[in-house]
């Protein structure tokens, strides 16, 4: 018995040192910069917008991710024009055009100002076939853009040479536009 004791006294002093270390403070662990993840909760913090949040997914290719923060966006904004056209957005970039196509409509219904969801409504028919209609829809977000976008303009060009020869198929990639908040655009191109 009195082997097993002196054995046990050393284990028990590892122990409560170990109890004692870890109730020090350390500050914490520092965000590195470099690191890949993101950092931890800052308290007091505030967080960033869904819509933000939802436009840098997009832009990273993460549209699964995106459709989730435009639908937090969605619960703190409501069904602004903005979320309505990113939510069309994500879908067509997901490949859900008739989701896609809904919202979109939707979104120029709400507003008929609004160029990324009427350039975003042609790209959703020019994907299912529908060129003279995609036509007549880039015609309008070209008109309410005053021309100033170069894919909208190239969006156009290729829907009216697919009205005219629709075997054609132009090089490089058809463009879809993103809002980023009212009159600001993020252009993503279509794989």
């Amino acid at each position: 018995m009195s082997d097993i004791l002196p054995a046990a006294a050393p284990a028990t002093a590892i122990l409560a040192l170990l109890a004692l270390t870890a109730c020090q403070p350390t500050g914490g662990f520092a965000h590195d910069p470099s690191s890949p993840y993101a950092p931890g909760l800052v308290p007091g913090g505030v967080a960033v917008d869904g819509l933000t949040v939802g436009h840098r997914l997009m832009a990273a290719g993460e549209y699964e991710l995106a459709l989730d923060a435009y639908l937090r966006a969605a619960s703190e904004q409501g069904a602004t024009v903005d979320v309505i056209a990113s939510l069309g957005s994500a879908n067509l970039q997901l490949g859900r055009l008739g989701q896609a196509e809904r919202l979109l409509r939707q979104a120029t219904a709400i507003d008929g100002t609004f160029v990324p969801a009427w350039n975003n409504l042609g790209v959703v028919l020019m994907e299912t076939g529908r060129y003279p209609e995609a036509a007549r829809v880039f015609q309008t977000a070209y008109a309410l853009d005053s021309g100033q976008t170069d894919s909208i303009r190239e969006n156009l060009r290729h829907a009216l040479a697919k009205v005219e020869n629709p075997t054609y198929d132009p090089p490089g990639e058809a463009l879809s536009l993103v809002s980023t908040g009212y009159g600001q655009y993020l252009l993503l191109t279509r794989p």
